[in-house]
């Protein structure tokens, strides 16, 4: 999370039902306990994600990008992967795996013909 972020955050932070006086409610076992949005670079509690974060779409988006962005399924094992370029249609290890067999079948073709 960047300052500029963090600031952003701490901004949002005092719109938490939670929060009171520098002290999160959901946390409180008799004890008083800060919350941990207010001190930290880590975005820890679940109903400030959940209920609090979404109020700031940009930087929700920017903090969280949606699970399905530049991800793709290999088209040989259907595992999900992110690809390196976008016309990408294999996995690492598929596309290895393609390329030694290209290689063999290509080799086997030459000595054929030869």
């Amino acid at each position: 999370m960047t300052y500029q972020q963090y600031r952003a955050v701490r901004r949002l932070v005092h719109s938490c039902c939670n929060y009171q006086d520098g002290n999160c409610l959901l946390l409180d076992d008799g004890e008083e306990c800060v919350c941990p949005q207010a001190i930290s670079y880590s975005l820890i509690c679940r109903w400030f994600r959940a209920a609090v974060l979404p109020l700031d779409g940009e930087l929700c988006a920017a903090l969280f990008p949606p699970p399905s962005a530049g991800r793709r399924h290999c088209r040989e094992c259907k595992r999900i992967f992110t690809p390196p370029k976008h016309n990408t249609l294999y996995c690492p290890y598929c596309a290895a795996k393609r390329a030694k067999r290209s290689k063999r079948d290509w080799a086997r073709k030459k000595r054929a013909g030869a």
